[in-house]
Protein backbone atom coordinates (compact mmCIF):
# COMPACT_ATOMS: atom_id res chain seq x y z
CA UNK A 1 0.00 0.00 0.00
CA UNK A 2 1.38 3.41 -0.98
CA UNK A 3 1.53 6.37 1.41
CA UNK A 4 -1.36 7.99 -0.45
CA UNK A 5 -3.47 4.84 -0.10
CA UNK A 6 -2.64 4.65 3.62
CA UNK A 7 -3.84 8.21 4.10
CA UNK A 8 -7.10 7.44 2.30
CA UNK A 9 -7.83 4.22 4.21
CA UNK A 10 -6.91 5.73 7.58
CA UNK A 11 -9.03 8.80 6.88
CA UNK A 12 -11.93 6.51 5.97
CA UNK A 13 -11.63 4.76 9.34
CA UNK A 14 -11.50 8.04 11.25
CA UNK A 15 -14.47 9.51 9.38
CA UNK A 16 -16.51 6.37 10.10
CA UNK A 17 -15.71 6.52 13.81
CA UNK A 18 -15.97 10.25 14.50
CA UNK A 19 -17.76 11.82 11.54
CA UNK A 20 -16.11 13.96 8.89
CA UNK A 21 -16.36 17.44 10.35
CA UNK A 22 -14.71 16.58 13.67
CA UNK A 23 -11.65 14.92 12.07
CA UNK A 24 -8.84 17.36 11.27
CA UNK A 25 -5.73 17.02 9.14
CA UNK A 26 -3.78 16.94 12.41
CA UNK A 27 -5.87 13.97 13.55
CA UNK A 28 -5.12 12.08 10.34
CA UNK A 29 -1.40 12.84 10.60
CA UNK A 30 -1.30 11.77 14.25
CA UNK A 31 -3.11 8.50 13.51
CA UNK A 32 -0.61 7.69 10.76
CA UNK A 33 2.42 8.87 12.72
CA UNK A 34 3.44 11.33 10.00
CA UNK A 35 3.62 15.09 9.65
CA UNK A 36 0.76 17.15 8.27
CA UNK A 37 3.21 18.41 5.66
CA UNK A 38 3.49 14.85 4.30
CA UNK A 39 -0.28 14.69 3.80
CA UNK A 40 -0.19 17.95 1.84
CA UNK A 41 2.37 16.42 -0.52
CA UNK A 42 -0.42 14.14 -1.78
CA UNK A 43 -3.61 16.13 -1.16
CA UNK A 44 -4.56 19.76 -1.71
CA UNK A 45 -6.90 19.86 1.29
CA UNK A 46 -9.31 17.85 3.41
CA UNK A 47 -12.06 18.17 0.80
CA UNK A 48 -9.92 16.25 -1.67
CA UNK A 49 -9.34 13.52 0.91
CA UNK A 50 -13.08 13.26 1.53
CA UNK A 51 -13.79 12.94 -2.21
CA UNK A 52 -11.24 10.16 -2.60
CA UNK A 53 -12.42 8.41 0.57
CA UNK A 54 -15.99 8.33 -0.78
CA UNK A 55 -14.76 7.01 -4.13
CA UNK A 56 -12.64 4.38 -2.36
CA UNK A 57 -15.51 3.26 -0.11
CA UNK A 58 -17.98 2.99 -2.98
CA UNK A 59 -15.49 0.95 -5.02
CA UNK A 60 -14.83 -1.32 -2.03
CA UNK A 61 -18.55 -1.85 -1.43
CA UNK A 62 -19.10 -2.61 -5.12
CA UNK A 63 -16.33 -5.24 -5.06
CA UNK A 64 -17.76 -6.75 -1.89
CA UNK A 65 -21.24 -7.06 -3.37
CA UNK A 66 -19.77 -8.62 -6.51
CA UNK A 67 -17.93 -11.17 -4.36
CA UNK A 68 -21.15 -11.90 -2.45
CA UNK A 69 -23.01 -12.56 -5.69
CA UNK A 70 -20.22 -14.77 -7.06
CA UNK A 71 -19.94 -16.84 -3.87
CA UNK A 72 -23.68 -17.36 -3.29
CA UNK A 73 -25.76 -20.34 -4.38
CA UNK A 74 -28.75 -18.10 -5.15
CA UNK A 75 -30.18 -14.63 -4.56
CA UNK A 76 -31.52 -15.59 -1.14
CA UNK A 77 -28.08 -16.50 0.15
CA UNK A 78 -26.75 -13.28 -1.42
CA UNK A 79 -29.45 -11.30 0.41
CA UNK A 80 -28.52 -13.04 3.66
CA UNK A 81 -24.83 -12.16 3.22
CA UNK A 82 -25.75 -8.57 2.40
CA UNK A 83 -27.83 -8.41 5.61
CA UNK A 84 -24.86 -9.65 7.68
CA UNK A 85 -22.43 -7.27 5.93
CA UNK A 86 -24.84 -4.37 6.39
CA UNK A 87 -25.18 -5.10 10.12
CA UNK A 88 -21.39 -5.20 10.55
CA UNK A 89 -20.93 -1.98 8.58
CA UNK A 90 -23.66 -0.06 10.41
CA UNK A 91 -22.17 -0.95 13.80
CA UNK A 92 -18.93 0.76 12.75
CA UNK A 93 -20.43 3.97 11.37
CA UNK A 94 -20.97 7.22 13.22
CA UNK A 95 -24.25 8.53 11.75
CA UNK A 96 -22.91 12.08 11.65
CA UNK A 97 -20.54 11.00 8.86
CA UNK A 98 -23.34 10.81 6.32
CA UNK A 99 -24.89 14.07 7.52
CA UNK A 100 -21.50 15.83 7.31
CA UNK A 101 -21.08 14.52 3.79
CA UNK A 102 -24.43 15.95 2.69
CA UNK A 103 -23.95 19.31 4.41
CA UNK A 104 -20.29 20.16 3.95
CA UNK A 105 -19.04 18.08 1.00
CA UNK A 106 -21.56 18.39 -1.83
CA UNK A 107 -19.15 17.20 -4.54
CA UNK A 108 -18.21 14.07 -2.57
CA UNK A 109 -21.88 13.42 -1.82
CA UNK A 110 -22.55 13.62 -5.56
CA UNK A 111 -20.00 10.82 -6.10
CA UNK A 112 -21.89 8.74 -3.55
CA UNK A 113 -25.23 9.48 -5.22
CA UNK A 114 -24.01 8.63 -8.72
CA UNK A 115 -22.55 5.29 -7.63
CA UNK A 116 -25.71 4.50 -5.68
CA UNK A 117 -27.97 5.34 -8.62
CA UNK A 118 -25.92 3.86 -11.46
CA UNK A 119 -24.39 0.79 -9.79
CA UNK A 120 -25.84 -0.32 -6.45
CA UNK A 121 -29.51 0.31 -7.22
CA UNK A 122 -29.23 -1.34 -10.62
CA UNK A 123 -27.67 -4.44 -9.06
CA UNK A 124 -30.42 -4.60 -6.44
CA UNK A 125 -33.12 -4.36 -9.14
CA UNK A 126 -31.44 -7.21 -11.03
CA UNK A 127 -31.26 -9.32 -7.87
CA UNK A 128 -34.93 -8.81 -7.05
CA UNK A 129 -35.98 -9.64 -10.62
CA UNK A 130 -33.90 -12.83 -10.54
CA UNK A 131 -35.47 -13.81 -7.20
CA UNK A 132 -38.93 -13.24 -8.64
CA UNK A 133 -38.23 -15.56 -11.55
CA UNK A 134 -37.00 -18.23 -9.12
CA UNK A 135 -40.02 -17.86 -6.82
CA UNK A 136 -38.08 -16.50 -3.84
CA UNK A 137 -39.38 -12.93 -4.07
CA UNK A 138 -42.98 -11.79 -4.54
CA UNK A 139 -43.93 -11.48 -8.21
CA UNK A 140 -46.23 -8.49 -7.63
CA UNK A 141 -43.37 -6.35 -6.29
CA UNK A 142 -42.09 -3.65 -8.66
CA UNK A 143 -38.32 -4.12 -8.39
CA UNK A 144 -37.42 -0.55 -9.30
CA UNK A 145 -39.93 1.04 -6.91
CA UNK A 146 -39.03 -1.19 -3.97
CA UNK A 147 -35.28 -0.69 -4.59
CA UNK A 148 -35.72 3.08 -4.63
CA UNK A 149 -37.71 2.83 -1.40
CA UNK A 150 -34.98 0.73 0.22
CA UNK A 151 -32.18 3.16 -0.59
CA UNK A 152 -34.24 6.14 0.53
CA UNK A 153 -35.08 4.32 3.77
CA UNK A 154 -31.38 3.82 4.47
CA UNK A 155 -30.74 7.55 4.09
CA UNK A 156 -33.79 8.34 6.22
CA UNK A 157 -32.25 6.37 9.08
CA UNK A 158 -29.39 8.88 9.25
CA UNK A 159 -31.69 11.86 9.82
CA UNK A 160 -31.66 12.93 13.44
CA UNK A 161 -34.93 14.88 13.22
CA UNK A 162 -36.71 11.67 12.14
CA UNK A 163 -34.90 9.25 14.47
CA UNK A 164 -33.33 11.40 17.23
CA UNK A 165 -30.22 9.79 18.72
CA UNK A 166 -31.39 10.31 22.30
CA UNK A 167 -34.43 8.15 21.57
CA UNK A 168 -33.32 5.64 18.93
CA UNK A 169 -30.23 3.48 18.50
CA UNK A 170 -28.85 4.20 15.01
CA UNK A 171 -27.83 0.61 14.22
CA UNK A 172 -31.17 -0.75 15.41
CA UNK A 173 -33.07 1.74 13.23
CA UNK A 174 -31.11 0.71 10.16
CA UNK A 175 -31.54 -3.01 10.81
CA UNK A 176 -35.29 -2.60 11.43
CA UNK A 177 -35.61 -0.79 8.09
CA UNK A 178 -33.60 -3.49 6.34
CA UNK A 179 -35.70 -6.23 7.98
CA UNK A 180 -38.84 -4.45 6.78
CA UNK A 181 -37.46 -4.45 3.23
CA UNK A 182 -36.55 -8.16 3.29
CA UNK A 183 -39.92 -9.32 4.63
CA UNK A 184 -41.71 -7.05 2.19
CA UNK A 185 -40.28 -8.79 -0.87
CA UNK A 186 -39.73 -12.39 0.19
CA UNK A 187 -42.13 -15.31 -0.38
CA UNK A 188 -42.73 -18.09 2.22
CA UNK A 189 -40.38 -20.29 0.15
CA UNK A 190 -37.73 -17.60 0.17
CA UNK A 191 -38.22 -16.78 3.85
CA UNK A 192 -37.55 -20.34 4.95
CA UNK A 193 -34.38 -20.46 2.88
CA UNK A 194 -33.31 -17.00 4.09
CA UNK A 195 -33.62 -18.00 7.73
CA UNK A 196 -31.67 -21.22 7.11
CA UNK A 197 -28.84 -19.26 5.48
CA UNK A 198 -28.94 -16.65 8.25
CA UNK A 199 -28.49 -19.37 10.88
CA UNK A 200 -25.61 -20.92 8.90
CA UNK A 201 -23.71 -17.70 8.27
CA UNK A 202 -24.32 -16.23 11.74
CA UNK A 203 -23.06 -19.34 13.54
Amino acid sequence: MTDKEKIITTSAQLFSRFGIKSVTMDDIAKELGISKKTIYQYFKDKKEIVRLVVKYKMEEDTKHFQNIKASSENVVEALCKIAIFFRQMINKINPTMFLDLQKYHKDAFQIFQECKDKVHMRKMVEMIETGQKEGYFRSEVNAEIITTMRFEQAQLGFKDHVFPREKFDFAQVQMQLFDHFVHGIITPKGKELFENYLNQHSA
